[in-house]
Parts: C-alpha cells; sequence; structure tokens
C-alpha cells in the first residue's frame, strides 16, 4: 500500500513511529505537511496537489491534524475522502470529537458517563450555572483547549466566577465541570483501534498539579482497566465514529467518567508505558479495515 500519514512535522514521536511501522510491513509511506497540501474542488477532476505535483496512487491516509489547524485539516482529508481514499479516521468523527461540547452532548444521549457539565452564554446565569453543577471546586475548561491547555481548577465559587469573566472577556467558550475528588489526580487513556481497546496507561499529575496529561508533567504507568472501563472507551470511540481513538477516563465514586476522546491520540507515552507496539497495530488494523471497504465496494458494483 502507499500510504500517506498528514502531519506537520515528520520528526515527531507518533510520525516516526508510524514510519517506521508501515515500512517495516513493506509499505510506501510519505510524510505530507497539510497546509502545503492545495486543492482543485471541481465535480469532475478533483484533486490534491502538494509542492507543485499532483497526489496520485495514495491507498491510505492518517490524519495527525493538530487541533490548531483543524477547520484546513479536516477540509484535506475530505478531498481524500471525495477521491476514494480510505482515511483511518474520517474527518466528520474528527470534527466532532475536537468540539468538547458536541462530544459531550453525543456521548451524553448515548447514556455514557460523564462528568456534570454545565453551558451558558450570559453573565447574568453564572451563578445558577455553579449551581447546576455543583458545589465547588470546579473545573473550568475551553471548549477548543488541548493537551491540559485552558483547562482551569476554581477552589472556591468566587474564583469560578474570576475565571469565568475572564474567558468570557476573551470571547472564548467555556464549559464548567464538576471536580472528580476521588480520582485523586489521575486518569486513565484508553487506546481504542478497531472498536478494542488495546493498552491503557493510568496518568498521574505532577505535585501541585491536577491536570494528569503527560504534557504538562504528569506519569504513567500500565494498567489493567475494568470491563465496565472497557466498554465505557469502546462506546465513547464509537459515538464520535473513531477508528483510532485515546478516550480519556476518569474513575469516580458512579462509574467510569469519560473526559474527552482524541482523534489524534499520541503514541509516545502509551508505548513507553505498555511496550506494546501500538504504532504496528495501528498499521495492521488500516490493512485490514482497508481491505474490508475495497471489497464491500466491488460487491456494490
Amino acid at each position: 500500500m502507499k500510504i500517506a500519514i498528514l502531519s506537520r512535522n515528520s520528526r515527531l514521536y507518533s510520525t516516526q513511529r508510524l514510519v517506521e511501522a508501515a515500512t517495516a510491513r513493506g509499505h510506501e509511506v510519505m510524510v505530507l505537511d497539510p497546509l502545503r497540501c492545495y486543492m482543485n474542488i471541481s465535480r469532475d477532476e478533483p484533486e490534491i496537489h502538494y509542492r507543485g505535483r499532483t497526489l496520485e496512487g495514495i491507498d491510505a491516509v492518517i490524519p495527525r491534524v493538530g487541533a490548531s489547524i483543524t477547520f484546513y485539516g479536516t477540509a484535506v482529508i475530505r478531498q481524500f475522502e471525495m477521491l476514494g481514499v480510505y482515511t483511518l479516521n474520517e474527518s466528520l468523527a474528527i470534527s466532532r470529537a475536537r468540539d468538547k461540547l458536541r462530544s459531550l452532548q453525543l456521548m451524553s444521549r448515548k447514556g455514557i458517563g460523564l462528568p456534570v457539565t454545565g453551558l451558558a452564554y450570559m453573565p447574568d446565569d453564572t451563578e445558577d450555572l455553579m449551581a447546576l453543577v455543583g458545589k465547588p471546586p470546579y473545573v473550568i475548561k475551553l471548549t477548543e483547549g488541548s493537551q491540559g491547555m485552558g483547562v482551569v481548577l476554581a477552589e472556591t465559587s468566587q474564583a469560578a466566577e474570576s475565571v469565568i469573566d475572564a474567558f468570557r472577556g476573551l470571547r472564548a467558550h467555556f464549559l464548567v465541570q464538576e471536580f472528580i475528588g476521588e480520582a485523586a489526580g489521575t486518569d486513565i487513556r484508553c487506546f481504542v483501534i478497531g472498536g478494542e481497546v488495546v493498552a491503557a496507561m493510568q496518568r498521574t499529575a505532577r505535585q501541585g498539579d491536577f491536570r494528569a496529561n503527560l504534557h504538562r508533567g504528569g506519569t504513567a504507568v500500565e494498567i489493567e482497566i475494568t470491563p465496565e472501563e472497557r466498554r465505557t472507551a469502546v462506546r465513547a470511540a464509537k459515538v464520535m465514529g473513531l477508528n483510532v481513538a485515546g478516550v480519556d477516563l476518569m474513575r469516580s465514586g458512579r462509574g467510569p467518567v469519560v473526559l474527552e476522546v482524541n482523534s489524534t491520540p499520541g503514541l509516545e507515552g502509551i508505548e513507553f508505558a505498555t511496550r506494546k507496539d501500538i504504532a504496528g497495530m495501528v498499521i495492521a488494523f488500516i490493512e485490514t479495515d482497508a481491505a474490508k471497504r475495497e471489497e464491500g465496494a466491488e460487491g456494490r458494483t
């Protein structure tokens, strides 16, 4: 197969590991900066160009599109979809997962455990919004943040109001969530491939922080998850429509709650914590799933 990896930086660990795994399995691999892709959008001959040449003969695309370029990145993925190219995660699924509010609403509708979450637009509604969520502390997060950025812990109602006022002053969209104290500064990243949790790690926040993200200095160890946690992670990825996802859970007194579903999960932390060849599993899934889709398309002709 000829596989294209959409990544802005070919030196990133995740990108390098996917290149290594695909090459080891006999595939031709190219890394494309999605911002250097430009498109001819037409009814008869849609095309994608890259650095002055037409991209042709690509069998599969692995999107590694960062949150900051979601709009253009998903447009490039859609163009590949228009050309009939297999994409590991489809553009619509990535857009769903990137919108924190929409993803929470979709999971809520399917009965997946979530932290109590509030959203309000008008300043007059702030006090009642916090009452809906419960007692402090509160977690206040930007709807477009990632890797723990744009997430604030407010210990008191007064502190929460100050943070909310600041976010409103920036015209930023945000959510107010309950603080899961029993998690004690830990969360669980479940790596889902093709409807199966293939690896899981527990992340612990560094001292003085409540965010367990590895990018924020947290640590990680492999963990055995419960059947309920496994089912929750698989259902969350399915609701988003993602073939590959990093599902972040917390253990609460009422069972697992989903914090976020990541459409471009990093490989470094999970591979180091579990010593598993996650990149190889991703490529193996692409081989099988792309073949199934091609057989299905031939059957419909």
